[in-house]
């Protein structure tokens, strides 16, 4: 029996938009418009990109035991985990990391956003509001929590690349002090106007926000949370502000793209049921300053620090644009053709190419004078022994093989951290 598929608030605006629609987590999305995704991602790169994210589900968790829930079933230790110090997450800021079941596997990755001293958001894939609010139902005993799934009741927007700033400062009604102080993986609004346990964002036509300094992308940008019934009227605005800035709607299809340059996974097909280890993304687990223990116990810590044999995951970067296809049927092989795992995502990243030997981005600084980047395909395998960086391996699917190397980064002098001051 077929499923009714769930539409976001700017479904209307993206059919008429002429956008390619699809499938993506049980929502009909845009995959790309008709200036086509190297546009769209080589936009993100010079200019600004506009994204309709209203697919992803949010959860809000309340109560004096919200940090003790959260820290049992979160993999980042919420006490110490921002910058270089490992200092406490405060309100104003957020952080990436990931729900485990006991075996160690990912239900999901997310986003949790520090709201208040007791109150916490949290940014899941799509369909995945009821799954992690029922991970943690199951692990608040007699705690005092307060679950609050708020699937298809927000929109989401994101705003992403080099311009972003410089479109939204003239939307804001106080630019000076919402930019204030917001660093990489902050956060400042609320999109609920009687919350008045956050600073206030709101546009000058009074619509109220929650802005963060976060994205999928790689680059300088926002994600802006809001009540549905203001989306359309908002993107409307970005577009018409955007229009001296070289802002293009973009799809799926570029988001994707752009992630694998930048080294991000995706839930589900880069990182899954299997241990959450051995991977690109240490970063989300709650390593001690020796990157062998951890600082806290949490659902599926014990497996991890148990696990013997996990497989490994690793960025890939090849010798030109040409891909093959992620799956089951795409082999990996070592350079005497022997089979060591499969290909998680390979995409194109059309912003980058090679000159002599170095990879560099359409947005290096140090970039040959003439350079004009044709796109290298890139992404992430699962294999069954360990590689180093400059590693070569071969991926072959029905069509073609290719010769990667793996590799530590992909997409070099990426925007998302640069100060915001910088950007406008």
């Amino acid at each position: 029996m077929s499923t009714q598929l769930k539409q976001t608030p700017l479904h209307q605006w993206h059919v008429a938009a002429g956008a390619n629609m699809a499938d993506f987590g049980g929502y009909t999305m845009p995959l790309w418009y008709p200036a086509g995704v190297k546009k769209e991602h080589l936009a993100v790169l010079t200019g600004a990109g506009l994204f309709d994210t209203s697919h992803m589900a949010v959860i809000a968790v309340d109560g004096p035991d919200a940090l003790m829930l959260l820290q049992q079933c979160f993999t980042k230790d919420l006490t110490a985990c921002i910058g270089p110090r490992l200092q406490p997450l405060e309100p104003g800021r957020c952080v990436y990391g990931a729900f485990l079941n006991p075996r160690g596997g990912v239900i999901d990755d997310a986003i949790i956003y520090h709201v208040a001293s007791e109150a916490y958001l949290i940014v899941v894939n799509a369909g995945m509001g009821a799954p992690i609010t029922a991970h943690l139902m199951k692990h608040r005993d007699d705690r005092a929590v307060d679950l609050t799934d708020l699937t298809d009741q927000l929109a989401k927007i994101d705003l992403q690349g080099p311009a972003a700033a410089k479109i939204l400062a003239p939307l804001l009604a106080a630019p000076e002090t919402v930019f204030d102080k917001m660093p990489y993986f902050s956060f400042k609004g609320h999109f609920d106007p009687h919350n008045s346990s956050a600073d206030t964002v709101r546009l000058k036509n009074g619509t109220p926000l929650l802005l963060s300094r976060t994205g999928y992308t790689g680059e300088f940008g926002f994600e802006m949370l809001m009540a549905p019934e203001h989306a359309e009227r908002v993107w409307q605005l970005l577009l018409e502000a955007g229009q001296s800035h070289d802002l293009t709607v973009c799809g799926l299809a570029a988001r994707d793209s752009l992630r694998g340059g930048a080294v991000l996974p995706l839930s589900h097909q880069d990182i899954g049921d299997w241990p959450f280890i051995n991977h690109p993304w240490p970063f989300a687990l709650p390593y001690d300053r020796d990157d062998r223990t951890f600082t806290k116990s949490f659902v599926g810590g014990a497996a991890l620090e148990e696990t013997v044999g996990a497989p490994f995951t690793y960025a890939f970067i090849g010798k030109d644009l040409r891909k093959v296809a992620a799956g089951d049927e795409t082999v990996v092989t070592d350079v005497q053709k022997t089979p060591i795992g499969k290909v998680l995502t390979c995409v194109t990243d059309m912003g980058i190419a090679r000159h002599q030997g170095r990879v560099y981005s359409i947005n290096s600084p140090d970039a040959p004078e003439d350079f004009k980047p044709r796109g290298l395909c890139c992404g992430f395998v699962k294999v069954n022994t360990q590689l180093q960086p400059d590693d070569q391996i071969l991926l072959q699917d029905n069509r073609r093989k290719i010769k990667v190397t793996i590799t530590k980064d992909i997409r070099p002098d990426r925007t998302a951290r640069k100060p915001l001051k910088d950007m406008l």
